[in-house]
């Protein structure tokens, strides 16, 4: 069968006629997931339809990842245009749509370079590996220590699981890898004295890994002189500052980046999650004097190949066009105004039961 008769077949959508149950999809899939009993079948916006036929809103959105809901138009055209099209290629040619979408994150960000992978963990796994080939390259540094902070969360590989402080998500896979360290979240005085103890003989700190807001770890916000004294810090000494922008990049605090709340800039960040609005990409941007990789440094098969590059491409034109970070601005505060009126309406009736005299 030649190439074009296969282009002319009609292929028809996945349709399960005799679906697996839940108990058949155990026997099958590796038990990794504490699933719900629930089996989603599509969805439109910000709801979605189970095969009861019930609607939801979809507050989970896959987990910080679908930026423009469901199904939206942007993304069914950008998908529709490139598969069509070329939907990969290796990375040892040109991709238009990816030098577009690295342009579109420059020109909207501080870095001056970017690099493509699939997800947030394998964009943490470049950020850590570009910090140790700068510190052996540059700083002269023989053994880097990467700080990071406890209740954090960065991956689930065995670097990204390391770096996170989190002892929950590293039990029962060591041994671990080596060269980080954790320090308390939104303390200046415990990093300080961190960096100080590993610095006194000899440099050992060659980055600060961190989020601008923890979500794993309970949703706790950047404090921004805390992270303004890790600027100045970096600044004195040539420590790398690395943000991780995969769960709170791409607008969901209402500007494109986290570390815009901060105001700081930083040497080096990540993103993946909401960058493909649900197609997997993930990207690890840098300023200039720090990209340090060569050819044959680091590499990815499918990263920034031009199906996944071109509906994230559609996704930051989006955000701009249709004035999201506005929106997302606009229903933080009406959120953030509900919860405080539900609180202070349970205080007072919790004061007019007597609980606690």
């Amino acid at each position: 069968m030649s190439p074009e008769t296969l282009v002319n077949l009609s292929i028809a959508p996945f349709t399960a006629s005799n679906p697996l149950s839940q108990a058949e999809f155990d026997e099958y899939v590796m038990t990794t997931y504490g699933r719900f009993p629930l089996t989603l079948e599509r969805g439109s916006g910000c709801r979605v339809w189970d095969d009861q036929g019930r609607e939801y809103l979809d507050f989970v959105a896959g987990i910080a990842t679908c930026t423009l809901g469901h199904a939206h138009p942007a993304m069914v055209a950008a998908v529709t245009q490139q598969i069509q099209t070329l939907h990969h290629v290796s990375n040892l040619y040109y991709i238009p749509q990816q030098g577009e979408l690295a342009k579109w994150l420059v020109e909207h960000s501080c870095a001056d370079r970017a690099f493509f992978c699939n997800s947030g963990a394998e964009a943490n796994e470049g950020a850590i590996k570009l910090a140790r080939k700068y510190a052996h390259t540059v700083l002269n540094i023989e053994n880097p220590i990467i700080l990071t902070a406890h209740a954090s969360f960065h991956g689930r590989t065995l670097a990204t699981v390391t770096a996170t402080g989190q002892a929950k998500y590293q039990k029962d896979f060591s041994p671990l890898v080596p060269g980080f360290h954790y320090v308390p979240y939104n303390d200046i005085a415990g990093l300080e004295a961190t960096i100080a103890d590993f610095d006194r003989h000899q440099r050992q700190v060659a980055a600060i890994l961190l989020e601008g807001l923890q979500g794993e770890g309970g949703v706790r916000p950047g404090d921004r002189a805390y992270f303004q004294r890790i600027r100045e810090i970096c600044d004195e000494t040539g420590i790398l500052l690395i943000m991780d922008e995969v769960q709170v990049g791409m607008g969901r605090t209402g500007h494109f980046w986290g570390y815009e709340n901060l105001g700081i800039e930083p040497d080096i960040f990540t993103a993946a999650k909401g960058l493909g609005g649900g197609i997997p990409i993930g990207a690890m941007l840098c300023k200039s004097f720090c990209n340090v990789f060569q050819p044959g440094d680091h590499a990815s098969t499918f990263g920034g190949n031009p199906f996944a590059c071109a509906v994230a491409l559609a996704v930051c034109n989006t955000l701009e066009q249709e004035n999201l970070l506005q929106n997302v601005q606009y229903r933080g505060g009406q959120l953030r105004l509900g919860l405080q009126k539900i609180a202070k309406n349970s205080l007072r009736s919790f004061k007019k039961s007597g609980v606690g005299g």
